[in-house]
């Protein structure tokens, strides 16, 4: 299903790969370089086919680096001199993965049309893509985002929500992007995909929130489940699936299981347990697929619209790993 969502500003200079008016729309590519979205949807294919859990790992990239210094492929950045990369922060390291494709897409790219599509917008194209491939909604993605020529550690571990926030804290991080709680609601809708480790919510399990209370917000014959293969202590990389229903499908059982108190993070559970308006829209998107695949599209395309670079600001990177020298 194809959705619909902007109404595009006037193109200017299609033929140009640099965007001076500031706007980005999805015919950005259409003459500088016009396989461009064929050559990332081709390679993404194929890495998912692999391992249908890339699919999940391309989609967190991308929010992962639009929550820092808006899209600009700031994660994407090794670390090299001063630069302190954004893969090694709290939020990133040893769960940020699919680096590897991203370098596949670029390279593919790169020998198509060289220095002429920028890294960020390959990962809001990646995005887009492995949410199809998983079964999810599809729409047009704007373009004509440039790259950064930073990164920034700090932000990396401040500003992007964590499992244990509050709810309050959450939802005040995506305000700060200009989001709101339509946004956080259907945007924590990707957890219906992908894999979380041990260490990501083994304080609910155990009574670590300082109460020596049981968390009656999981399920506890889902908790015990869970204890068997995430340990009091060690087992810290052990992976389970963020949705246990259907792992890889792109679906709206990641709210049912909310309802049933058996969403995994805390920052999953919360949703139904904070706030009545969240409630509200999880019982709604619980019930209608087809609305939460239209609300999950159009909070994507404004999680993809925060502080993009253009005109003259950054650069067209020729290795997403690394600045241009």
């Amino acid at each position: 299903m194809i959705i619909s969502l902007l109404s595009f500003a006037p193109i200017l200079c299609l033929s140009s790969n640099t965007n001076y008016n500031g706007y980005l729309y999805p015919q950005f590519y259409d003459w500088s370089c016009p396989n461009a979205k064929d050559i990332v949807k081709s390679v993404v294919a194929k890495a998912v086919a692999r391992e249908a859990r890339m699919a999940a790992s391309l989609l967190r990239l991308h929010f992962h680096d639009c929550f820092v210094k808006g899209c600009d492929a700031s994660l994407l950045l090794d670390s090299r001199g001063t630069l302190i990369s954004e893969k090694i922060s709290n939020t990133n390291r040893n769960s940020a993965r699919g680096f590897e494709v991203i370098d596949e897409i670029k390279s593919a790219l790169e020998e198509e049309c060289p220095q002429t599509v920028s890294c960020a917008d390959i990962l809001a194209l990646a995005a887009r893509d492995s949410t199809v491939l998983a079964g999810g909604p599809s729409w047009e993605v704007p373009l004509g985002r440039r790259d950064s020529r930073d990164a920034s550690f700090s932000g990396s571990n401040n500003n992007i929500p964590a499992p244990n926030n509050t709810f309050n804290t959450i939802l005040t991080k995506f305000k700060l992007k200009g989001l709101d709680l339509v946004d956080l609601v259907a945007l924590s809708g990707s957890h219906t995909i992908g894999n979380a480790r041990c260490t990501s919510f083994r304080q609910r399990l155990y009574n670590q929130s300082g109460n020596n209370l049981p968390d009656y917000t999981l399920d506890q014959y889902y908790a015990a489940q869970l204890r068997t293969m995430c340990p009091k202590s060690g087992g810290d990389q052990n992976l389970f699936f963020l949705n246990y229903v259907s792992p890889t499908k792109f679906d709206n059982s990641y709210y049912q299981n909310l309802l049933a108190s058996k969403g995994l993070l805390n920052s999953d559970q919360i949703l139904v347990t904070k706030n009545q308006a969240s409630v509200e829209l999880v019982k709604l998107y619980a019930e209608n697929n087809e609305i939460f695949f239209q609300r999950f599209a159009k909070s994507m395309v404004k999680l993809g619209n925060i502080s993009p670079l253009t005109g003259y600001r950054g650069e067209i990177r020729k290795n997403c790993r690394n600045i241009n020298y």
